[in-house]
């Protein structure tokens, strides 16, 4: 077989595989320096040196053998006994490998090579197939390097060899962690034993938005992340504890620099389109994350080094789930509401049925504010004007609210349809802004309760948010319908917006169908 070398002068000498196994040298065959061929030094005859040249050769993870000037096997370890099967015994002492440790018909091309070392600067890197003790053959990568004496002269050789597929496998492992350090399409992170980062990959630099690679390590993880930051120690903790989870985890974040921005739209006066205003609230990022834990191949035990975490983000994927799992779900509720509509004799209890439907899921309270009977209506085709006679706010009576109590849909209130007491919104309230301008209008105060906010409006106590939509029936505007939020709830988006415009557009026929029958 044909030998392929390449010289290396800094490479480590050993690169590889296998157990450690105890090796033996023979002093006979080193003579007064028994420490000479295999790596220098060591007083000569001293039996102590003796010894520890032997346990540092027995402690090698690689084979390790060694060769005199003239060739002949002074040492051979554990480690060579492992692989090729011969003993110390066996070895020490034959001159070169020809007839036993390599075919005859390759030691041409092998021991030339192995020798050769002894006149070659650094180290000498090839690949043999040796033999083994059995008659088998097995690929192994060398290293080699000269052993010069005392006066600078060479004295021989040592040979540190390990099986090719377990030097593949450790150039696989070395360059895998590379990849994914740098060309990896998802985040990967290395966090210690102290729930610090300790490596940190490209675009795990880039979701966290860093600076650079280094600008988290040692850090604690409280210092980047804001929600989600529990859930993710929690799981870190578990698989240093337990090991790695069964199946990856789905953890919503959002960064500490981002948290103080504000997650909703303006305040009041907002003005949403037929599909609603831009910005939906949502403002966290799904990571899909799995964990593995790291521990030490050179313990007796295993000793936990950290976590390895890898994520990817799936935030787009997510929030497409949940928009259809949200659509289905409202398009079932207006299915449900139209059929039990349309079991009401009254139109207004009609209108009442469909605005109960219509909170589940959807909102704390809806309140339903009509026109009464000879107000100003808007004419066909432009919107309504918010001002009465003599320039006061159009009166808007309300006609059903819910939930008005702990149980039940809110009453009807029949005096809406021709007179009633105005519930008094200003020409500034948004009920008033989406008559005035015949669309859909949301407003918020942000994610708390501010006193004085939710009364000026005459909304119920906690309302943070608020979505007021009109109702046109036969090119006409005949009320406003209000859906009103808490502070447990996020704010109004596009879609809560074309949602609330369907219910406005069933109120609204319900409302003109009472209407015509009042005559």
């Amino acid at each position: 077989m044909t030998a392929q070398s390449e010289t290396h002068s800094d490479h480590s000498a050993a690169g590889g595989g296998g157990s450690g196994a105890v090796g033996k040298s023979r002093a006979e065959h080193v003579g007064a320096d028994p420490g000479g061929a295999a790596g220098g030094g060591g007083t000569a005859g001293s039996p102590d040196d003796e010894l520890l040249l032997a346990a540092l050769l027995d402690g090698m993870d690689a084979a390790l053998c060694a060769f005199d000037a003239d060739g002949v096997v002074t040492h051979w370890n554990r480690e060579a006994e492992r692989i090729l099967g011969w003993t110390a015994e066996e070895a020490v002492g034959r001159r070169g490998l020809a007839g036993w440790a390599v075919r005859s018909a390759d030691a041409a091309h092998v021991e030339p090579r192995l020798l050769g070392a002894m006149d070659t600067p650094g180290r000498q890197v090839h690949e043999f197939a040796l033999v083994t003790k059995d008659g088998g053959r097995v690929l192994v990568r060398t290293q080699s390097s000269g052993v010069a004496g005392a006066d600078g002269r060479p004295t021989g050789v040592y040979c540190a060899f390990s099986e090719v597929h377990a030097q593949i496998d450790l150039e696989r492992s070395i360059a895998l962690s590379e990849a994914l350090f740098e060309d990896a399409a998802w985040g990967v992170v290395l966090v210690d034993a102290d729930l610090r980062p300790a490596v940190v990959n490209t675009h795990a630099a880039r979701a966290l938005r860093l600076t650079s690679r280094t600008a988290v390590l040692g850090r604690p993880l409280g210092e980047l992340l804001d929600h989600g930051l529990d859930e993710l120690e929690s799981a870190l903790q578990h698989v240093l504890a337990q090991g790695a989870p069964p199946a990856p985890a789905e953890i919503w974040v959002s960064l500490r620099r981002e948290a103080e921005r504000g997650e909703e739209d303006g305040e009041t006066g907002s003005q949403a389109p037929a599909a609603g205003a831009s910005g939906d609230g949502r403002r966290g990022r799904c990571w899909r994350s799995g964990f593995l834990r790291l521990a030490s191949p050179l313990a007796e035990e295993p000793v936990p080094l950290g976590v390895a975490w890898l994520f990817r983000d799936v935030t787009d994927e997510k929030r497409a789930a949940q928009d259809v799992s949200r659509l289905r779900f409202r398009d079932n509720q207006l299915h449900r509401a139209a059929r039990a509509a349309a079991e009401c004799e009254n139109p207004m209890e009609a209108a009442a049925v469909h605005l109960d439907f219509s909170l589940a899921g959807f909102a704390d309270h809806a309140l339903l504010d009509l026109l009464p009977v000879g107000g100003p209506a808007s004419p066909e085709g432009g919107p309504a004007s918010s001002e009465g006679a003599g320039g006061a706010p159009v009166p808007l009576v309300r006609a059903a609210a819910t939930p008005a109590s702990s149980h039940g849909h809110g009453p009807v209130v029949e005096a809406g349809l021709a007179s009633g007491i105005p519930v008094g919104y200003g020409p500034t309230h948004p009920a008033v802004q989406a008559y005035d301008r015949g669309t859909t209008v949301r407003t918020s105060v942000g994610g708390a309760a501010v006193p004085g906010w939710a009364q000026g409006r005459k909304w119920p106590d906690g309302t943070v948010h608020g979505l007021c939509a009109v109702l046109r029936s036969r090119g006409r505007t005949l009320g406003v319908v209000t859906f009103l939020r808490g502070s447990s709830r996020r704010g109004f988006d596009r879609a809560d917006a074309s949602y609330a415009e369907d219910i406005a557009v069933r109120l609204a026929s319900a409302v003109d169908l009472a209407r015509t029958l009042r005559g």
